[in-house]
């Protein structure tokens, strides 16, 4: 796989010596298990796999060059590159200025650009639609487009799909920027709807069904369907593609039960399913999937508690927080410094984005442990930091440079 240039701030030596063992002897990825570091008093135990994906590095890699090929031009980002505030924060000190914000709302006026100034389409895409609008006003748009391949890859599927006359039901959060930008591309080749979660897709078989009224899909789903759509027609041929950072397993739940409709409404069987369902397993993406498989791996651990660091808008950390939190206490941050000290933590509740001060979060016990993961945007160097903290609090005979040059 391709080495991206990363800036340093970004790196760590301990994590990179980490992962360069764990892939030298795990080759295959077959093994899922936890990484320990032992420091005696408190052992932390880092997921198999972790942070800065091949899209994340990609989309650094490009920005930062554009930044360094692009002295004395303006140069904007149509939102946030990744959702990662340090990264982000990190753009905007060097010039970058956003022209939405992560939910699409306008912060900059398209107006105000130029064939001069430089606009970088972020790691999660962009809309066919806010595409036409830089064209139009001579931005080339190719030369600085971030986009992850595993995003375009969705895209590609989705295209080849519809031209084989499927609909296509996007599993995704619909005000997200990836799930947008899938939104647009799939609708210009057929029609499309949106799903967040089970619940709306037992609602919207009942569409595919006939046992609710099709009008009512119209205010149910309202401003997550494509101009056009039809529920008699649109319904007979489907497939389904998704949000690459949502939970691979709810994403394979969602494809079943609406494979599991058309089979027993049409009356299919294995040979004939393809005439009204088409088969999109290809479209999860490798990283989103290790990640949280890696995070399943982690929780066989009988550990104290869970720490997973991230963006609080990153869609994929979410996740992750998700999966930790049905097993034991977890606690999401987004740097060392929401650990206040050994009793206070300072935590984002993954699902209303709500922040509060965390009590006694570390148990009084002689030897603790503690489980870490950190999303697909996420630097190395703040995991270590955290990690680092998190020792602080405990005495120990083994220092932290012993433990990094034990991977080395």
């Amino acid at each position: 796989m391709k080495k991206f240039e990363v800036p340093n701030i970004y790196r760590s030596s301990l994590i990179s010596n980490i992962k360069n063992k764990r892939k030298q002897e795990d080759k295959l990825k077959k093994d899922f298990t936890p990484t320990l570091l032992d420091f005696g008093t408190v052992q932390i135990f880092l997921a198999r796999h972790f942070g800065f994906c091949y899209g994340v590095e990609n989309a650094i890699e490009i920005a930062f060059k554009t930044i360094e090929e692009n002295k004395g031009k303006r140069i904007f980002l149509l939102s946030e590159m990744i959702h990662n505030p340090q990264v982000n924060a990190n753009l905007q000190s060097m010039g970058v200025q956003f022209l939405q914000d992560t939910y699409g709302k306008q912060l900059i006026s398209f107006d105000e650009l130029n064939k001069n100034d430089v606009v970088i389409i972020p790691a999660f895409g962009t809309t066919l639609e806010i595409e036409k609008i830089l064209n139009e006003k001579g931005i080339t748009t190719a030369k600085y487009n971030t986009t992850c391949p595993f995003v375009e890859k969705v895209w590609n599927r989705s295209e080849q799909i519809a031209e084989k006359g499927y609909s296509i039901v996007i599993h995704g959060k619909h005000k997200h920027e990836e799930t947008r930008a899938t939104f647009s591309h799939t609708s210009s080749h057929t029609a499309s709807v949106i799903v967040n979660d089970m619940k709306e897709t037992i609602e919207l078989a009942k569409y595919i069904t006939g046992k609710k009224d099709s009008s009512q899909f119209y205010e149910e789903f309202k401003g997550r369907y494509s101009e056009g759509f039809n529920v008699i027609n649109d319904f007979q041929r489907i497939g389904v593609v998704n949000q690459t950072t949502q939970l691979a397993t709810d994403t394979q739940a969602i494809s079943d039960y609406l494979k599991k409709t058309m089979i027993e409404y049409y009356h299919l069987t294995s040979e004939n399913i393809d005439s009204r369902f088409a088969d999109t397993k290809d479209t999860l993406c490798y990283a989103t999937n290790d990640n949280q498989t890696a995070v399943t791996g982690m929780l066989e651990i009988n550990a104290d508690l869970a720490i997973v660091i991230g963006g609080y808008n990153s869609s994929n950390t979410s996740h992750l927080v998700e999966l930790c939190e049905a097993k034991l206490p977890t606690y999401f941050i987004d740097q060392a410094d929401k650990i206040i000290n050994k009793k206070e933590i300072v935590n984002c509740n993954w699902k209303t984005k709500e922040i509060s001060t965390v009590n006694n979060f570390l148990p009084s016990k002689e030897k603790v442990k503690i489980l870490i993961t950190s999303g697909a945007s996420c630097p190395d160097a703040i995991v270590e930091t955290v990690i680092k903290k998190l020792v602080s609090f405990y005495p120990s005979q083994i220092n932290f440079e012993s433990i990094s040059e034990s991977f080395a």
